[in-house]
């Protein structure tokens, strides 16, 4: 398994993924399965009369990108579209591909190129020695920041160990 190495300056470090998640759904179920089981154990807190809970999504990003094709075959305009959930995501494509006055403003057909999308999220945890670090994950990496615990490192390294897509 890749080993975290950990960046100077602030305490971070990042693993990049040997392979990219496959797809959206893939990406959801990690970040979800994370959130919900808590593998790293950490506890809920208070915060201005606020009960927040141990893993809290701050941050999720889902990037569709799209190309237009003219008769020819050859490329005549890009787009891509921005949407904070899988939901959006997912009827968002839909979307893109049935609106018929932005093809033909383009003048081509439109493809949806799922290799070229992008996901990420970021969840803020609090750990069970108080302190707070972030975990993010994206389509080809692996990050956990703002730790000064390195025994919080390597939880997070033995959670992605864990995960084969996260390898």
């Amino acid at each position: 398994m890749p080993q975290f190495r950990q960046k100077s300056g602030t305490k971070s470090a990042g693993r990049l993924l040997k392979s990219l998640i496959p797809d959206a759904e893939s990406f959801d179920a990690i970040v979800q399965s994370l959130r919900l089981k808590n593998p790293l154990g950490c506890t809920s807190y208070m915060r201005g009369r606020k009960n927040h809970p141990p893993l809290e999504i701050v941050r999720e990003m889902y990037t569709a990108k799209f190309v237009y094709t003219g008769e020819d075959k050859k490329q005549v305009g890009a787009g891509s579209e921005v949407y904070d959930s899988l939901e959006g995501y997912q009827t968002g494509i839909a979307a893109m591909i049935s609106n018929l006055a932005n093809i033909v403003s383009h003048r081509g057909k439109i493809r949806h190129t799922h290799a070229a999308d992008r996901f990420s999220a970021t969840l803020k945890c609090h750990a069970g020695n108080g302190e707070m670090f972030f975990v993010s994950l994206s389509r080809k990496q692996v990050s956990v920041t703002s730790f000064t615990d390195d025994s919080i490192r390597k939880q997070v390294e033995a959670w992605a160990d864990s995960v084969p897509a996260l390898a």
